[in-house]
């Protein structure tokens, strides 16, 4: 019997994105991929000075490394990627289904991104992530910041532990996650409460923490699906953070649950 059309274009799509594979680069970021066991790896290339400070990794890695002149690198990276003399080709990572991964921690923190498309500021919002022990950010599979070299040079090693998942929809993914019991905290510096005083009285709930892109801020049903909305506290009006500097205070806030 023939299958219909839908269903092959899906069975092809997912072959296409199991063969997709991207380049990291960086000393930082080829390190944690190599000593990463959840991590495909395809292809490794170095410089003899990267291998002399990869040797441990490199052998945890289990590839053989191309030696490369620094001078005409071979792995095909963008010219103004500073690589430090290291890529490694990979498979995208798998994390597995959004609800076995949000729920780590206790209680669990997720972090929203609202078409967060800079891979510098979603690098460094995984960081942040990391370090306040977040379970998950999650952002759209469109108009957002794909897994890239550059991402995870500015993640500086969190994208190989930090889950970073991709979603089709992101107000509804909210919505599911309210309906597992999360309370949507959506940052918006005109709103009357502070992170603050939003987890005095819910210090024991799991949190979605939503940010906007820098501009723009949160779309208007991603506005309105949040259970509230909330500002970081500021001693002046001399301006803003950026997206990866609010959301690393904001986690901050969150974690600390409100003390004063």
């Amino acid at each position: 019997m023939k299958k219909p059309s839908w269903v092959v274009e899906k069975e092809r799509g997912k072959r296409a994105a199991a063969s997709e594979t991207l380049w990291l680069f960086g000393l930082h970021a080829v390190r944690d991929a190599l000593m990463n066991p959840a991590r495909e790896k395809v292809r490794l290339v170095l410089t003899r000075n990267a291998e002399a400070r990869l040797g441990e990794a490199v052998a945890t890695g289990g590839l053989v490394p191309e030696i490369s002149d620094p001078r005409r690198f071979a792995a095909p990276l963008d010219p103004g990627s500073v690589h430090q003399g290291a890529a490694l080709e990979v498979k995208p990572l798998d994390w597995g289904p959004l609800d076995d991964v949000v729920l780590r921690g206790e209680p669990p923190l997720v972090v929203l991104l609202d078409r967060v498309s800079d891979p510098h500021n979603v690098g460094a919002i995984l960081r942040s992530a990391e370090v306040f022990g977040a379970a998950a950010v999650i952002g759209v599979q469109r108009h957002a910041a794909p897994e890239t070299g550059a991402l995870a040079k500015t993640a500086s090693g969190a994208l190989e532990r930090q889950p970073y998942l991709r979603v089709r929809n992101l107000a509804d993914t909210m919505g599911h996650l309210q309906q597992m019991g999360f309370v949507m905290l959506g940052l918006d510096g005109e709103a009357n409460l502070s992170v603050a005083s939003a987890m005095a009285e819910r210090r024991d709930r799991p949190v979605g923490l939503v940010l906007g892109a820098e501009g723009p801020g949160l779309r208007e049903r991603t506005r309105a699906t949040c259970d509230l909305l909330v500002r970081i506290d500021a001693v002046g009006g001399f301006g803003s953070l950026n997206v990866s500097n609010a959301a690393a205070v904001a986690l901050y806030e969150v974690r600390r649950g409100g003390e004063m």
